[in-house]
């Protein structure tokens, strides 16, 4: 009774929590997100407390994790791609609004020395300000006590003539830039100035005035006369007379913009039509020689007549059990065009330097070359595992027939193995079309592409290409990035979806010439 009374209590605390959260979301300008969790939250409630979904509730934390980890990440990601988001638009509308706010200029470059003094109740404090006249007369600006959280909320603290003094010495230069977070809010009014003094150095108070001044939407320079005005369709704000942006934007739904951009701007859709073809030859080429090298070095191993197969089978192996990163640094600097081994063998023995890592039909063949190394040990496992299970007989009966080993390969053993080892080459092609480890470390999806208008290489794969616009580029089109995302992943399914029918409809193998 007590463990249930707790399980009780927990649970309402669970379910207040997440629905204060909700709340909070909703409050903080994310209505979406909020409702987002209420709802879920309704929703595990119901489970757990109705009896009629009994059966949901073991099913419950798989799909919650799924919908954490996957499916809300690939919602989020199709979202972007549908907006402007980059490295010029990753503020909101008001945060630009306040970008602009900030940006203050100095009517008068005259700048007054101050100190600032602790009162003796030790909860206020006093600035004591240096006015100099023809470089001579000296007079002191004293300001009222004042707390930080009214220095803080901007209200201007008169700085006189007949206030008193401070008592005790000022505060040293480590306490003011402590204090500095409420100091730069603060506003001094000198007698006679409509211009309120501000902080401009930890030891000088300094006229400033707002730079933008706010007219409705739009915005007007204070000294040029300059006008901005909003355009909601860009995310920025841009001069009435020339269109041109000016300072940073805001994130804005552009509709198909993103994905239109990259098929109708040639700069864009020649790099994205090369790289493209190059992912799909790279996924199809690392399949099948793996498989091929893979399926001959299993049929090797299974010869009965070769001694030592277990020593070959575990050398064979290693490649499979070290981490894939280190052997592509391995091969990294074995490829190097200076001193890399294999330059040097190349050179004393034929005289020629390949350039790996300049020339892009030959970075393309250094990546199949190291991806064979990593691959064929997987190939090498599951063609061996499925060759034991091939039946003897049918070997003897071609054996009476006189077939040889190259019949029996062709006529046997690949149509025996091949069709339950369709599902793995799919995995197989599907992982080597986002294999971004081995692009990344290897050449980074360099030789770039010449005349390209973003950044992108001859040896990128869709999901590098996506990664350097994201990451690596100035512009950081995290938007665009992600259509690129949205339709790779979508050709990533659609080719597993229909690899996956023809298996399906494909007709089992039969074995011609056993009796």
């Amino acid at each position: 009774m007590t463990a249930r009374v707790f399980n009780r209590i927990l649970w309402g605390l669970l379910l207040a929590g997440a629905v204060v959260l909700a709340l909070r979301m909703g409050s903080r300008g994310a209505p979406v997100l909020g409702a987002g969790v209420l709802a879920v939250t309704a929703l595990i409630a119901w489970i757990y407390v109705s009896p009629r979904a009994r059966a949901s509730r073991y099913l419950l934390p798989g799909l919650a994790t799924f919908a954490l980890f996957v499916l809300l990440p690939l919602i989020y990601t199709v979202y972007i791609a549908f907006t402007n988001y980059s490295g010029e638009h990753l503020l909101t509308h008001e945060r630009v609004r306040a970008w602009f706010a900030q940006d203050t200029y100095a009517p008068d470059d005259t700048r007054y020395p101050f100190r600032l003094y602790r009162t003796a109740e030790g909860e206020t404090y006093q600035v004591v300000a240096t006015v100099e006249r023809n470089g001579a007369e000296r007079r002191l600006l004293i300001s009222r006590p004042f707390t930080p959280e009214e220095a803080a909320a901007s209200h201007p603290v008169l700085l006189g003539l007949n206030i008193v003094p401070p008592s005790g010495e000022p505060l040293p230069i480590r306490e003011i830039i402590a204090a500095r977070p409420w100091l730069n809010q603060a506003r001094f009014t000198p007698p006679g100035s409509p211009v309120p003094l501000r902080l401009v150095s930890l030891r000088a108070l300094g006229f400033r005035l707002p730079m933008w001044n706010a007219q409705g939407e739009t915005l007007v320079h204070a000294v040029t006369g300059q006008v901005l005005a909003p355009d909601p369709q860009r995310g920025n704000y841009v001069d009435t007379a020339t269109r041109e942006p000016v300072g940073p934007g805001w994130r804005v739904w552009i509709g198909l913009d993103n994905f239109r951009h990259l098929f109708s701007d040639p700069a864009i859709r020649r790099p994205f039509l090369q790289i493209f073809i190059w992912n799909v030859v790279f996924a199809f080429l690392s399949v099948v020689i793996t498989f091929a090298i893979g399926v001959l070095l299993a049929s090797l191993l299974q010869w009965k007549a070769l001694r030592g197969r277990a020593i070959y089978r575990t050398l064979l192996i290693l490649p499979y059990a070290i981490p894939a990163f280190i052997p592509i640094l391995v091969f990294k600097g074995l490829f190097n065009e200076g001193y890399g081994e294999i330059n040097l063998i190349l050179t004393s023995l034929f005289g020629i330097a390949p350039k790996w890592f300049t020339d892009p039909a030959l970075a393309r063949a250094m990546l199949l070359i190291v991806n064979t190394w990593l691959g064929y040990p997987y190939m090498m496992i599951i063609s061996s595992g499925m060759l034991q299970a091939v039946p003897d007989e049918l070997y003897e009966a071609t054996a009476i027939d006189g077939a040889g080993a190259w019949t029996n390969f062709w006529k046997i053993t690949l149509p025996q193995i091949l069709p339950p080892l369709f599902p793995l080459l799919i995995a197989s092609f599907a992982f080597n079309f986002n294999n971004f480890a081995l692009i990344y470390l290897l050449t980074g999806g360099k030789p770039d592409i010449v005349g390209s208008a973003t950044v992108a290489g001859t040896t990128d794969l869709l999901v590098s290409y996506t990664f350097r616009m994201a990451f690596k580029d100035s512009a950081a089109r995290f938007g665009f990035a992600s259509a690129v995302a949205t339709l790779l992943f979508l050709v990533v399914a659609v080719l597993a979806w229909q690899q996956l029918r023809f298996s399906r409809r494909s007709p089992p193998a039969q074995i011609k010439g056993a009796t």
